[in-house]
């Protein structure tokens, strides 16, 4: 049985600011009662949310708060007895980082109804890039999307983790990925990743997509939001499906919305939202083995608590080409 100490380190939003005003402290490890587990982080990996929350852009959140909507480790108590001390597991969503302290620390508790085992042994860089970025991919795809085998899938913020990650994914699955990027030099980090082209976004891409592909997309994953929304939904076939699923461009709301105007006569547009409930039931162990193993490539970028700042210098600048990964010793 490993010793639970008294005190940790975190890195401590006392008010929104910059990437420089996480702050990295020694705080109390808190203690777990039944129905809830203490986990013991190894890495985390960083997300926009918790950007817009660094940036006091998230409602309801009270500081002094620990960010970090997900975390990897293992359990160091469950006293109600739901998982053994050790059990490797992922956690994600479910208030962490916003209504209670998240996973941007050496220990994070939460509720046992949001943590899953993980018995795939990927180390601690990839089991960290997973939770929130596969189940918000998976979900989109699977779930919203309903996407198929041999369908033509547009990637619309593709240099993305998010993106990424999907492009991998449902190449996997058989489908034909087309993804964009507002950089002509990511085109083989695109490729990498699962596109089989690539689309240069300058703000509008429905001209250029529709000259490469007349008939449209079969299913559009767009990433960048309500800034380029109206543009993505032309690029759509009757009958095909749009799920928005980011705010990549900074816009949360369409401007003038007008549904006749903006949506094309026979398409559908959807969306996906994280939930506990999505992430429970997203195959880790099996995406977990796949990028292991190298069939799926997702790219990953590390850092160290320490690092924090400067990790969240990198998310601000969207200069990372794949999802980052805090990693704890």
């Amino acid at each position: 049985m490993a010793s639970i100490p008294k005190m940790m380190r975190a890195a401590v939003l006392h008010s929104p600011g910059g990437p420089e005003a996480l702050k990295l402290e020694q705080r109390p490890v808190p203690k777990p009662e039944k129905g809830q587990v203490l986990i013991r982080i190894h890495a985390f990996g960083l997300n926009r949310s918790e950007m817009f929350t660094r940036q006091g852009l998230s409602p309801d959140v009270e500081f002094p708060r620990i960010l970090g909507i997900e975390a990897a480790g293992v359990v160091a108590a469950a006293p109600g007895g739901e998982f053994p001390e050790g059990t490797v597991v992922a956690t994600v969503m479910g208030g962490m980082g916003r209504r209670f302290d998240g996973g941007y620390a050496e220990f994070t508790l939460v509720p046992a109804s949001q943590v899953k085992a993980v018995e795939a042994d990927a180390g601690w860089e990839i089991l960290g890039a997973l939770p929130e970025m596969m189940q918000t991919a998976w979900g989109a795809l699977f779930s919203s999307l309903r996407l198929e085998k041999g369908e033509k899938l547009l990637v619309r913020g593709g240099s993305s983790s998010v993106g990424l990650a999907a492009a991998a994914i449902a190449s996997h699955h058989g489908a034909f990925v087309v993804s964009t990027s507002r950089s002509q030099s990511r085109e083989k980090l695109l490729r990498d990743s699962g596109a089989q082209d690539v689309i240069l976004d300058n703000g509008s891409i429905a001209d250029e997509a529709r000259k490469r592909y007349p008939d449209g997309f079969d299913k559009v994953l767009e990433l960048v939001g309500a800034a380029t929304l109206t543009d993505s939904l032309k690029t759509v076939k009757k009958g095909g499906i749009l799920c928005t699923a980011g705010i990549v461009g900074g816009k949360w709301v369409l401007d003038d919305f007008s549904p006749s105007a903006m949506l094309p006569s026979g398409v559908y547009l959807t969306t996906y939202g994280s939930t506990v409930k999505a992430f429970m039931e997203t195959p880790l162990d099996e995406i977990a083995r796949l990028i292991k193993s190298g069939v799926m490539r997702v790219p990953i970028k590390t850092f160290r608590l320490s690092e924090i700042v400067e990790a969240h210098r990198v998310m601000d600048g969207s200069t990372a080409e794949g999802k980052i990964v805090v990693l704890i010793d």
